[in-house]
């Protein structure tokens, strides 16, 4: 079974990694610099960047982990902040680079025997959880969160299973060191919720300890 994590090299994406190389899995991680420690190399913007990534990945994908993301406007003021150039990089990156790379490496999935998609999210992107603030980042997470949806309708006559997750509020660089769970609780969690994510939910919104989230 392998298993690709975006944003491998810190965070979740690199608990994950750890996880699943913990439980002899073969998983293949992906940043944004050049390829080092067994990981490939991917700007998940960069249509090039992408089929080139693709590329090296040989054989069946069984599961695709997007978790590559970034959270630019923590902390603008209303007034005067969230310029538009940090609207398209974060969108960029949290809703373009997760349908591109699951664009590219489609090929990889469809050669599986039961394939899975999963896709980070927050619970910043439920219309339900709204306190205000970071209105860039929940806007592109609720924007991941309706493409995860779409594409579970579009693939599950393909027999591919999309699920969309909040991880928790981790102790991670985006979460700060004030977050309620550490990057290893949270991976055990999502491991846990993609090893049973089917055809049967696909389309879920779920947490990282296994409970349904409000849309």
């Amino acid at each position: 079974m392998t298993t690709l994590i975006t944003g491998a090299n810190r965070g979740i994406g690199k608990a994950l990694r750890e996880q699943y190389a913990s439980l002899g899995r073969t998983v293949i991680g992906t940043h944004r610099a050049p390829a080092a420690d067994g990981m490939l190399q991917l700007d998940v913007t960069e249509p090039a960047s992408q089929a080139s990534m693709a590329a090296l990945v040989q054989g069946p994908l069984d599961l695709l982990i997007c978790n590559a993301g970034v959270y630019l406007d923590k902390g603008q003021d209303l007034a005067s902040g969230y310029p538009p150039r940090m609207w398209a990089d974060s969108f960029a990156t949290n809703v373009t680079g997760v349908f591109l790379t699951i664009q590219h490496l489609l090929p990889k999935l469809q050669q599986a025997q039961s394939p899975k998609i999963a896709i980070i999210s927050s619970q910043m992107a439920s219309d339900t959880h709204a306190p205000g603030g970071s209105y860039i980042y929940r806007a592109s997470k609720a924007a991941a969160l309706n493409l995860g949806r779409n594409l579970a309708t579009d693939l599950k006559p393909q027999g591919i299973a999309v699920g969309i997750y909040h991880p928790g509020w981790v102790q991670t660089d985006m979460g700060g060191s004030a977050a309620a769970i550490d990057a290893q609780t949270a991976a055990a969690g999502l491991v846990a919720r993609f090893d049973a994510l089917s055809l049967a939910t696909t389309g879920c919104f779920e947490t990282w300890d296994g409970q349904p989230h409000p849309y």
